[in-house]
């Protein structure tokens, strides 16, 4: 059963933050006020409320020899998907921070990228080179 997720997250300004996954990502809009809105992420509410200055202490961790943001979420699409997207930032000139497949020839296998929005959160987007090993173990 595929059932969508909610989260809330504060940001600094709807104007900028609603620019950056609509119009520079390509994601849908929803609900939308003077405080908040609501963005639709292939299939995912993401709800950002104005608060103004906000911080959030994190520390990074290493996979693979590569330093990652221990804060960030993402979403997981299809190889298709994930390459247009992937074509979409760069053409957009999105800073990109990470681009890299993982656990190559292992079983989870997956090629990522990290953006970062106005609110200065990571984003993850993921394709995995088998679908079905989203969630395998061994």
């Amino acid at each position: 059963m595929k059932v969508p997720f909610h989260l809330s997250l504060p940001c600094l300004d709807i104007d900028r933050t609603k620019d950056f996954y609509v119009d520079k990502l390509g994601a849908d809009s929803g609900r939308i006020a003077q405080n908040w809105l609501d963005i639709n992420l292939y299939g995912n509410q993401i709800t950002f409320t104005q608060s103004g200055k906000f911080n959030f202490s994190f520390q990074n961790y290493s996979f693979e020899g590569k330093i990652l943001p221990s804060f960030h979420f993402g979403i997981i699409v299809d190889n298709d998907v994930w390459e247009k997207l992937y074509q979409k930032v760069i053409a957009q000139q999105i800073e990109l921070f990470e681009e890299i497949t993982f656990l190559k020839g292992k079983k989870g296998e997956h090629a990522s990228f990290f953006v970062k929005d106005p609110n200065d959160y990571m984003v993850e987007f993921k394709t995995f080179a088998i679908k079905e090993d989203v969630f395998k173990t061994n």
